[in-house]
């Protein structure tokens, strides 16, 4: 009798251990059990950041499985006067060609006395490399980086620079999330400067996320001079 329990005992334990088996390694997973130790959760046999806006702090929510800073709108009908929804924030309609800044007007213009214009390119003999801006949680390029970018790429073929490309971003947003879009910044850049015909191999690009910010600040003057990249000879 005492047999038999044993062996009956062994049997359930090698059914039990085939049933359960070994918890997946990271990032795969079965349950959110096995993401806690990274502050993830479970979505589709994956370890990610967050499967809905309820796994990400107040002011994010979830897109693409990362907490990302909660839009002010997304479409038209989420502003209110007759606004309109451009890059999440609600910004107030003008009057076609009108502008308060030279990022209301299109590539190539600028804005002078409220109205967008051709912008007047002055010659220069210098190849200053000044850092190009962007937009809260864009990696496009404005019309001024590509004016800027249009100068540093001829200053790149004639004195036959080698360039590495730093992404920076503010410190809003989770710090993953930042270096991610620090990286895409660097990228965008570089793919634009091949473009203009500079050679990929003189350009290297790299991301810093919002640890090395140009200005201490937490206000939007300091976010928008954050949101950069910049430029080191090599």
């Amino acid at each position: 009798m005492r047999r038999n329990l044993l062996g009956l005992w062994g049997v359930l334990a090698a059914a039990l251990f085939f049933t359960t088996g070994c918890p997946p390694t990271y990032p795969k997973c079965s349950s959110d059990d096995h993401c806690k130790e990274h502050n993830e959760v479970c979505v589709q046999g994956q370890c990610q950041e967050c499967a809905t806006d309820a796994n990400c702090k107040p002011g994010f929510v979830c897109s693409a499985n990362k907490c990302v800073p909660k839009p002010e709108c997304d479409s038209n009908t989420r502003c209110p006067g007759g606004k309109k929804c451009q890059s999440g924030k609600c910004v107030a309609e003008r009057p076609e060609g009108t502008c308060d800044s030279d990022s209301d007007c299109p590539s190539g213009q600028g804005c002078k006395a409220g109205r967008c214009a051709t912008r007047e390119v002055e010659p220069t003999n210098t190849c200053a490399l000044s850092a190009v801006r962007f937009e809260f949680n864009e990696s496009r390029l404005t019309g001024d980086a590509q004016n800027a970018l249009s100068n540093l790429a001829d200053c790149i073929k004639k004195n036959g620079w080698k360039m590495r490309i730093e992404g920076h971003a503010d410190e809003r947003g989770t710090e993953e999330y930042n270096l991610q879009l620090s990286n895409r910044r660097a990228a965008s850049v570089k793919a634009y400067l091949v473009n203009l015909g500079v050679s990929d191999k003189v350009l290297e690009t790299v991301g810093y996320g919002e640890n090395r910010p140009a200005v201490d600040g937490h206000d939007e003057a300091a976010w928008a001079a954050n949101r950069r990249v910049e430029f080191v000879k090599r």
